[in-house]
């Protein structure tokens, strides 16, 4: 399973637009946004995208209600706090906005996920914490670079794609 991973669009629809081209481009199905969507029109974008979409609310996607409205109008699957992603045999991927390390570690202590997701830092990262894998795509506005990521589940392969805007 392909999937795109992205984070703190805060309104920027350009960016958003970009990161989307290449997701069509690569065969991506699965969306998954960590947060700070920044507005019902990017909302709108990705639930026009195609494909499943995940998105969690961030610190700075403050009308959650308009928000979490607009999701299921478009049919993406929407959650202040974490939202789960089926990735099939079982496999799950969490993604929260946040990089607070207690409630990262009580993700990945929970032994639920194989992949953990978030953004806030505005910086890409790709660890290993037991058997989780940690995965932050960078940002898509506010950032020198602007990134976004691809895993592939089936060879547990991520890369992290800087966007040409």
């Amino acid at each position: 399973m392909i999937v795109g991973i992205l984070s703190d669009t805060h309104g920027n629809d350009r960016s958003l637009a970009a990161a989307l081209e290449v997701f069509r481009a690569r065969g991506v199905g699965i969306l998954v946004h960590c947060g700070d969507v920044g507005s019902a029109r990017c909302m709108r974008m990705l639930g026009a995208y195609g494909g499943t979409v995940y998105v969690v609310a961030g610190n700075m996607d403050r009308h959650l209600e308009d928000l979490s409205h607009t999701a299921a109008e478009c049919g993406v699957n929407f959650a202040e706090e974490v939202i789960e992603v089926p990735l099939g045999g079982g496999m799950l991927l969490a993604a929260t906005h946040g990089n607070d390390p207690v409630n990262l570690s009580g993700l990945i202590s929970s032994g639920r996920y194989r992949y953990i997701c978030h953004g806030h830092t505005h910086r890409p990262t790709d660890q290993t914490v037991g058997k989780v894998r940690l995965i932050n795509p960078g940002a898509l506005d506010r950032a020198k670079t602007r990134t976004i990521a691809i895993l592939d589940t089936q060879q547990d392969a991520l890369e992290q794609v800087v966007l040409k805007i």
